[in-house]
């Protein structure tokens, strides 16, 4: 048996010993890790398995569970957490009763703002243990960004499953299954959830045959190879939806933009009469313009050639 089997049976035997845990992908995850994260997720809940998918940053693929994501590191435990949209200083006051048999929560809103809207408010269990983290398509733990930065101590004593790809790997995981050989993390996560003996449905199967096709570059790239289409040609069998998932388009709000061609008017025609033509303009009439008049180079002089200069502040005059 090889060492990458190995490291497969013992991921799935830490998940099949484990009763909850954490799926992280990094801040500036890609559609593959999204992929990876959700298939990995979904068969995990097939188990029975407490999980919850955990991204610092916004995940708004097109695929099955990315609803599922959320920011803080945590497990459903046995905390019910109302929660609902908030704005700083809209609520005034937070009260409780109990009236018979039912416990009552009462939320006041502050004078000035709108009342809470029962259609917004989230019911959800909180508080449980973490028995297991995996790390998805990160080399480094920092990339997972808030998530651990903010939750450092979380990560000490637990089970950490590493799953990657990247050549820049450091291998921080109590158990560490790194192929730089491999054309996308999805392919990664197909062996383990194949190993788990989880039935792939159709969602799954999807998610992983788009994850796929990213990651190659609709399976053009030069990391395509025989496994990868061993992989898809076994998705498409699980009933695989062929789902296609774009590269985002760069901004366009700092693009080159050509200047408008300088259209210059079209220069009128003046029409001169012949006479004003032909007529030539007399010698004595041109030398008498050249030459100024007394008069004009009078005028032509400083008006204060002849005052008196007086320096201030010297005493002189």
């Amino acid at each position: 048996m090889n060492n990458q089997q190995n490291t497969i049976n013992r991921i799935v035997e830490i998940f099949n010993k484990s009763q909850s845990g954490v799926i992280i992908i990094p801040s500036n995850h890609s559609a593959d890790s999204v992929a990876a994260a959700t298939s990995l997720y979904l068969a995990l809940i097939k188990m029975g398995k407490n999980v919850n998918l955990v991204c610092s940053s916004k995940v708004s693929y097109d695929l099955t569970a990315t609803d599922k994501f959320q920011s803080d590191l945590s497990t459903e435990g046995n905390a019910l957490m109302i929660s609902f949209p908030y704005t700083d200083g809209s609520i005034d006051k937070v009260d409780y009763n109990i009236q018979g048999e039912y416990f009552n929560l009462i939320i006041t809103p502050r004078e000035g703002y709108p009342k809470l809207n029962p259609n917004q408010v989230k019911y959800s269990y909180t508080g449980g243990a973490i028995d297991f983290i995996v790390v998805i398509d990160s080399p480094t733990l920092n990339n997972l960004g808030e998530v651990y930065n903010e939750n450092e101590t979380q990560f000490t004593g637990k089970d950490i499953i590493n799953i990657d790809r990247h050549l820049t790997n450091a291998y921080f995981g109590t158990v560490n299954y790194v192929d730089k050989t491999s054309s996308s993390i999805s392919e990664l996560i197909l062996k383990i959830i194949e190993n788990l003996k989880v039935e792939i449905d159709k969602d799954i199967a999807t998610n992983l045959y788009a994850g796929i096709a990213f990651s190659t570059n609709n399976f053009t790239s030069y990391s395509t190879n025989a496994n990868t289409f061993e992989s898809v040609a076994f998705l498409l069998k699980k009933g695989a939806i062929k789902k296609t998932i774009k590269k985002p388009t760069p901004s366009t709000t700092n693009s080159f933009i050509p200047p408008s061609p300088t259209i210059f008017p079209t220069p009128k025609k003046i029409n001169v009469s012949p006479s004003a033509e032909t007529q030539p303009i007399p010698i004595e009439e041109v030398e008498k313009e050249k030459q100024p008049t007394q008069q004009q180079f009078e005028s032509k002089k400083p008006q204060n050639i002849l005052r008196p200069k007086i320096f201030k502040n010297t005493g002189m005059i």
